[in-house]
């Protein structure tokens, strides 16, 4: 085992140095997307992309305002084994004569889009034009937010998960047959498989209730490991003797097992590469959900930064060989749900969120921003009754609609105050949400899909490697 660790780590020092001689001809930037739940991941790189092919309203990334990127196209990717990002068949379903969402991706892919690019200023003057390749690499949020497990415990997880659950109406059946499981007794599989099927039907309540805590994230995303003894688990209180071959100390063994089998193999072979990343959040659907779900959201940000904290993960580090993800987005989607009144109030929440995510986390690594954006503009934004509402399309009856989602406070305080304290809802204010389907598309030739501050999130992620 140490021999083959040896090799492999050599192996993959000489590949990251074959590919850092070709990328000073043909620099690539390795582009992280992930999205926390229903934060909309498929649509944010269709709309990129897409407006970084036909680039009218990019006018807030700098090498588009300046007139450095000539020209983009798709190319072949460089990784043969990952599937293909479908890029036409989601931008059909969101341009076509009967828009829709398109389906959410639920395992990783990949696509390339190639730009050429020149140079602007001295060095633009003495250089002609080079070819930069964006790699965007998809992946579910359930599987980034597994990298806190890494440096937990199973005692320490179960301890974790149990005290939250308890405080759920949604995690009162799991808890009730945890309390009732004698975790000292003998493996029995059946009922190992009955507690883990009870653990994985709370983690998908407490995620369509709008909370993010859902790990470990295979559970909600099995692909081809669904059935197997590595997901066959859950969280149990410690028993006070706990031999050999008991339920306690099979489930300890299996999260040991997801950890090193599962979680470990996809950051070596995936996030280990990626050079920015952007994290997509619902931060609406929290707020509506109420103050534990915003609190769960704060959570789940510290333990994102803290995946990402050098020095601190010292298995994750061995696999980096130094290498460092250089800047980190969290973007509230969703913007057009709102006025453009209440856009730097949403962005002030997310940019509070933040604040409180990096002291979470004593985080000291990436450059970090929050902003608020939507990917896909579905809304036109009127004035009725005294308030500033949107209009859209209603996503179940298609109808036009008119929406007026509550006033967000000025002070974010009040957002994250409520949340920190535990409160079971807000107090002088109530939020709603409101599913709109895609507007139907007129797009004038150059001209990408409509978006809110897609260009601004461009330039924070990738402006300086196109100058």
């Amino acid at each position: 085992m140490i021999l083959y660790d040896i090799v492999d780590g050599i192996g993959r020092t000489v590949e990251g140095a074959t590919q850092s001689v070709t990328g000073a001809f043909e620099p690539s930037i390795r582009l992280g997307v992930t999205g926390l739940s229903r934060a909309g991941k498929t649509v944010f790189i269709t709309s990129l992309i897409a407006n970084l092919m036909d680039r009218n309203r990019m006018g807030q990334l700098r090498a588009v305002a300046d007139g450095g990127i000539q020209t983009a196209y798709l190319h072949p990717q460089p990784d043969d084994t990952i599937p293909r990002f479908d890029f036409e068949t989601h931008l059909a379903a969101l341009t076509g004569a009967e828009p829709h969402w398109p389906v959410s991706t639920r395992s990783i892919s990949e696509l390339r889009l190639s730009m050429r690019v020149q140079p602007t200023g001295l060095r633009g003057m003495v250089s002609g034009p080079r070819t930069v390749h964006l790699d965007i690499v998809d992946y579910p949020g359930e599987w980034l937010l597994d990298l806190g497990l890494m440096e937990k415990s199973y005692a320490e997880w179960s301890e974790e998960a149990l005290r939250r659950a308890d405080t759920r109406d949604v995690g009162a059946s799991f808890i009730a047959l945890a309390k009732a499981t004698d975790s000292g007794e003998k493996l029995d599989e059946p009922r190992a498989k009955r507690i883990a099927e009870a653990y994985t039907a709370y983690l998908q309540a407490i995620r369509d209730a709008g909370f993010s805590d859902y790990t470990p994230g295979r559970f909600l995303l099995p692909g081809e490991l669904a059935g197997s003894p590595v997901l066959t688990f859950a969280p149990l209180p410690m028993h006070e003797k706990t031999r050999r071959g008991s339920l306690y100390r099979e489930f300890e063994r299996r999260f040991e097992a997801y950890k090193t089998k599962v979680v470990k193999p996809f950051f070596r072979d995936h996030f280990s590469r990626i050079d920015r990343q952007i994290v997509l959040v619902d931060a609406l659907g929290a707020i509506h959900s109420g103050p534990q779900a915003v609190d769960d959201l704060r959570t789940a940000m510290a333990d994102i930064l803290g995946a990402f904290r050098p020095g601190a993960n010292a298995w994750l580090s061995q696999m980096l060989f130094g290498k460092r993800v250089e800047k980190i987005l969290f973007a509230a989607t969703k913007a057009d749900h709102l006025h453009q009144s209440q856009h730097g109030r949403l962005t002030a929440i997310m940019e509070a969120l933040l604040r409180d995510a990096r002291d979470r986390a004593d985080f000291a690594g990436a450059k970090t921003q929050a902003m608020s954006i939507a990917a896909l503009r579905a809304t036109t934004e009127d004035h009725l009754q005294g308030l500033d509402v949107v209009r859209g399309r209603l996503e179940d009856t298609g109808k036009q609609a008119a929406f007026y989602p509550g006033d967000l406070p000025s002070d974010p305080a009040k957002i994250i105050g409520a949340a920190r304290d535990g409160a079971d809802r807000w107090l002088d204010a109530e939020y709603s949400v409101m599913n709109f389907a895609p507007a139907k598309l007129n797009l004038a030739p150059g001209e990408g899909p409509p978006h809110i501050r897609l260009g601004r999130a461009a330039e924070f992620l990738i402006g300086d490697r196109l100058r």
